[in-house]
């Protein structure tokens, strides 16, 4: 299993500048490192290499990628047709190519993850250091596991439990029907059997965004208030969907500057910044990744002696936060992001008795 590490915040390419820094420097520890980059030519203009859909080795120990969603696409069309030949009697995507395919708005962003998931799957790799966007899209983009298994979760029990689901199962007419589209027996321990296999794909990409060993994000940005600003907002809403920040790179031409208390208690490293790269400088500015990470506060904390839950949510203030509990699990709304947070037995089921935040945290009381 390898560590997953992005960067959030700062656009242009000093952003990228850090992601290169950082694949060099856990190369040069001994670590078999991916650096993954987007579409667009500025990794390889950085690199002063040419980046291709397939990795390939720039340095010892490190290996480039770039991500083109049309070749991914392409290359996980015939994955999609297994599965359909598994499930259908007569499939109906045979017909359809893989180079044809175009690649509608939020497909690149599954296609990466999914990319990543590959590469982590194939144990090549010690560290994947992935140059997204830096924005709420790549946030969207890790917290696809989380968002999906809710959706998996909540729809499939709803249908199991309701007038259709229920015909569907106990119907001795529609049963020889289904039997003729599928290849399966649509019962409703069947009808768990499919949703156990995405369960489990998504519970695995759940367990990694929880784990600061092996996912975690750095904010980077200037002394500029916008700046700091958007990564604060980022900041937090990395924390709603569960994803550890382990500290800050401020870029900066001045070695001797200080960011105000805004990102308090995460690190502060002040990094280079200058028209020419020197790729040294970058690497000794950095701080270390790993440690950081596990010293950074969790997104979530569940008190179950003392019915509680915990959310870290710094950059937002209370006006910005919204408590429901419309079905099973409690939902959070900050920013623009919205998370479902699961219950242990202990306390599912239970009201919410109150609510406050402070200190940057949102804390629920059952």
């Amino acid at each position: 299993m390898a560590l997953i590490l992005t960067f959030l915040g700062k656009g242009g390419t000093a952003r990228t500048k850090i992601a290169i820094a950082a694949a060099k420097l856990l190369a040069s520890q001994g670590k078999r490192v991916l650096l993954a980059g987007q579409a667009e030519p500025t990794l390889s203009i950085l690199l002063g290499t040419t980046i291709a859909a397939d990795p390939q080795e720039i340095a010892p120990k490190l290996q480039a990628v770039q991500f083109q969603a049309s070749v991914l696409l392409e290359r996980n069309w015939d994955e999609v047709k297994k599965l359909e030949a598994q499930y259908l009697r007569t499939p109906i995507f045979k017909d359809v190519f893989g180079q044809e395919l175009v690649v509608l708005p939020g497909m690149d962003n599954a296609l990466a993850l999914n990319a990543i998931r590959e590469y982590d799957a194939s144990g090549k790799y010690d560290a994947i250091v992935y140059d997204g966007t830096g924005d709420s899209l790549t946030l969207r983009m890790l917290g696809l596991p989380e968002s999906l298994s809710w959706y998996v979760r909540r729809f499939r029990q709803l249908f199991v439990n309701s007038d259709l689901g229920k015909t569907i199962t106990e119907s001795p007419l529609i049963q020889p029907l289904i039997s003729s589209f599928f290849n399966i027996n649509w019962t409703a321990d069947n009808f768990a059997g499919p949703t156990n296999q995405v369960n489990n794909f998504l519970e695995k990409g759940r367990a990694a965004l929880a784990d600061p060993k092996r996912l975690a994000a750095f904010l980077v940005t200037t002394g500029d208030p916008i700046d700091v600003a958007n990564a604060r907002y980022l900041w937090g809403s990395a924390q709603q969907i569960g994803l550890t920040v382990g500290g800050v790179l401020l870029v900066s031409p001045e070695t001797n500057v200080n960011l105000p208390e805004e990102f308090i208690p995460l690190p502060v490293s002040v990094v280079p910044d200058s028209p020419t790269v020197d790729w040294q400088a970058l690497i000794d500015a950095l701080p270390n990744f790993e440690a950081q990470a596990l010293q950074a506060p969790k997104p979530i904390e569940i008190d179950i002696h003392n019915r509680q839950v915990r959310l870290f949510l710094p950059g937002f203030d209370k006006k910005q936060v919204k408590l429901t509990q419309y079905g099973p699990e409690v939902t959070v709304e900050a920013g623009d992001q919205r998370r479902n947070i699961p219950l242990p037995p202990a306390l599912s089921g239970r009201p919410v008795a109150g609510a406050k935040f402070q200190n940057n945290y949102l804390i629920i009381s059952f």
